[in-house]
């Protein structure tokens, strides 16, 4: 019994060596380095930021009441969110006529660009920052000795830099176009019953955009994040070490002349 026992328990403990491993392997000091702590921070929100815009759901409405008295109040409400193809969102506006009850109608707008990139952005800063975290904490030698990772990572660095200025900036006029055409009034106005003597028109559910507005603010969180890591990056670079070679060789040969000089 002792001897067929003995290999699922080593089978079932094999796993826990190698688990550990891993783990000894990661150097966790250099998460309290710049260099490593903004790689946390850029992981972070880039979560909160592709999170936050593509999960918004909002909602807003009207209210029309006809004039006669064949028809009750009709309160409309239009369902719309990420990723904000409001020319494809439908709603139902009521018809004030004995002949028919109601004409389907569309939001109009489409700003799924702006919020697409910017949650394509955000998901791509994630694995990235991911991928850079592991070769920096667990292959820290190989990132030191190879200068083709820093200077890869530098580039990459400015590139997401400049990409979440665009992204941040793009998504934040979209939401302002977002907001006027989701406001109840923009409802109104595009309906026709609202502009005759049939009916009479009130504003109904305003939408909430709190979420919609973290999300950009966390997509300048996340430019500023990277802007600031491209220094700490090109630290890392050999065109960092040549700078300082450059600046010290001179000082070193004017150097050599002074002492020349005091020899003579």
């Amino acid at each position: 019994m002792s001897s067929t026992e003995s290999p699922s328990r080593t089978s079932d403990k094999s796993p826990r060596p190698q688990v550990d491993r891993l783990l000894v392997g990661l150097r966790w000091r250099r998460l309290e380095e710049p260099l490593g702590f903004i790689k946390v921070l850029q992981w972070l929100f880039a979560i909160f930021a592709f999170g936050s815009c593509g999960s918004y759901s909002g909602e807003t409405g009207a209210m029309v009441r006809c004039n006669n008295e064949a028809k009750d109040v009709s309160s409309i409400i239009v369902l719309f969110g990420y990723p904000f193809r409001l020319h494809r969102v439908q709603y139902e506006m009521p018809l004030c006529d004995e002949e028919s009850t109601s004409k389907t109608m569309h939001l109009m707008g489409d700003f799924s660009a702006p919020a697409e990139f910017f949650v394509t952005l955000g998901i791509f800063s994630f694995f990235y920052t991911m991928a850079a975290l592991v070769l920096y904490l667990h292959f820290h030698n190989l990132y030191t000795e190879n200068k083709r990772f820093p200077l890869v990572d530098f580039c990459v660095t400015v590139s997401f830099t400049f990409f979440w200025l665009v992204a941040a900036a793009a998504w934040g006029k979209g939401l302002t176009d977002v907001k006027g055409a989701t406001r109840p009034s923009s409802l109104t106005a595009a309906m026709s019953v609202c502009h005759g003597e049939d009916a009479v028109c009130s504003a109904g559910a305003t939408p909430s955009m709190g979420l919609a507005n973290i999300s950009v603010l966390f997509g300048f969180i996340n430019f500023f994040l990277w802007a600031g890591n491209c220094w700490f990056v090109f630290k890392e670079t050999p065109w960092h070490g040549q700078g300082q070679d450059q600046g010290q060789g001179p000082s070193q040969e004017s150097a050599a002349e002074q002492g020349a000089v005091e020899k003579q």
